[in-house]
């Protein structure tokens, strides 16, 4: 039991020994001096077996607070939603959970098929002509739209609200810097970019304009308007959007979008402590070549019959690098494939309930917050989260409610200065109304 998973054996280690010409393992450490190698022993606990080492690390595991033991009100990007239970099924089966880069189509049509896919089914939600294979997460994908922005107009100024995920501005930033583009935040008013300075900052050197939908304040942009000013001197627009939400949203793609992107967790990926995730990229048919990632691709064999291949693969470890388009050089097969089994056994009508859920039980929240006496911020539509002030810092706030069972919302006073004691609230399909009445009650002393 001590070496359950340790198979070599004495005669194993005086094999190896023997075969590069030692004694003992102590010969290996001989150039080292006596007189500065450890001798005593390390202050560490005594081994265990492993049914003792099982119960000490369930013990510990015993103390953590979850999703699962206690309803949680965070999102800011990573949300507590419903996971098929098929899901796991599914990408625990080994050909997939320890599947390799699927250079060889012959080998790997099974996952060649599922990555088709979910490359079908973001472009369905998103309204756009084309969708990459997956990459890391909703923040670099949309540094790279970015990138591929800057590179398409030959333009380098990146007008950025502020209304945009705090993390997402930050990456665009470093991707930025390396690449010598200038990012230009452009503030908010009422949750939502503010056109008026948008309009003022358009010139002829904004190589796109960014902006997220829903917004980090859960509030919805007006695309419509956003659009004919992004594209007034031949600029791009990039949208960053939860792919839930296009479920029920008019898409990005029909508000004239050139790039879509943005985090498919919300599809079969749980929270687990803020990754691994799955960015999505999808774009307009004119840009097809110049996305990052790798694409695959629908084909025929020589008897006719259906079979996928890696059509694109714009990288530099496939390409010149002076002809990529990126230096991705993984994308995320496994969470995209958690995607695309969430989304089929979702369908079309079951995405669309889980979008409406997620919207009517955020508005029965917020209807209460302001029935029980809360200013609720920003009066614009919105999703599934809103902006809740209260009377004290809600890191405290949160402590107390962590105190009764309950995982509060996010604090809006680390990334917004003026925004201070302000929450931002998620509320899920998975919340019932027990849990929003009790998180109300339970934060009614603290109202502004």
């Amino acid at each position: 039991m001590l070496h359950r998973y340790l198979p070599m054996t004495e005669e194993d280690k005086q094999q190896m020994l023997q075969t590069i010409g030692v004694q003992s393992i102590d010969e290996l450490f001989a150039d080292i001096p006596e007189s500065v190698r450890f001798q005593g022993e390390y202050n560490i606990k005594r081994a265990k077996s492993e049914p003792e080492l099982m119960k000490e690390l369930m013990a510990l595991a015993a103390k953590n607070v979850d999703i699962k033991t206690h309803p949680s009100f965070l999102g800011a990007g990573v949300y507590d939603h419903y996971i098929p239970t098929i899901v796991d099924h599914v990408i625990s089966r080994s050909e997939f959970y320890t599947a390799y880069t699927p250079y060889q189509p012959e080998i790997s049509q099974g996952e060649l098929q599922a990555i088709f896919e979910y490359q079908t089914m973001i472009c369905e939600l998103t309204g756009m002509d084309v969708a990459n294979s997956s990459m890391y997460d909703g923040g670099t994908a949309l540094a790279e739209a970015a990138l591929l922005s800057a590179a398409h107009t030959k333009k380098k100024k990146v007008l950025l609200s502020s209304a945009v995920h705090p993390e997402y501005r930050e990456v665009v930033k470093t991707y930025a810097k390396g690449s010598g583009l200038e990012v230009v935040e452009i503030p908010y008013e009422n949750g939502v970019t503010n056109i008026r300075v948008l309009q003022e900052e358009m010139d002829e050197d904004v190589a796109c304009v960014i902006v997220q939908y829903p917004n980090f304040f859960g509030q919805i942009e007006p695309l419509k308007d956003i659009e004919p000013i992004a594209h007034a001197h031949k600029g791009m627009f990039v949208v960053a959007s939860n792919p839930l939400a296009l479920g029920i949203l008019t898409p990005p793609g029909q508000f004239g979008a050139d790039i879509v992107v943005g985090d498919a967790q919300v599809f079969g990926i749980p929270t687990q402590f803020g990754g691994p995730h799955c960015g999505y990229f999808a774009v307009k048919s004119a840009l097809m070549r110049k996305i990052p990632g790798r694409l695959v691709g629908q084909t025929t064999d020589e008897e006719g019959r259906r079979g996928f291949v890696l059509t694109l693969q714009a990288r530099e470890q496939h390409i010149r690098r002076d002809k990529a388009t990126s230096n991705i050089c993984s994308n995320q097969a496994l969470n995209a494939l958690a995607a695309s089994v969430a989304m089929t056994a979702l369908g079309k009508r079951g995405v669309k309930e889980m979008a409406t859920m997620n919207i009517q039980k955020a508005h029965y929240a917020k209807e209460a917050f302001v029935n029980a006496g809360f200013h609720v911020v920003f009066s614009g539509p919105f999703f599934n989260e809103f902006v809740v002030r209260l009377s004290k810092p809600v890191a405290e706030v949160n402590k107390k409610l962590l105190e009764k069972g309950i995982i509060g919302g996010y604090d809006l006073g680390r990334d917004y200065a003026e925004l201070q004691h302000c929450m931002l609230i998620a509320v899920t399909e998975l919340r019932t109304k027990e849990e929003i009445d009790m998180l109300v009650k339970e934060l009614g002393d603290y109202h502004a």
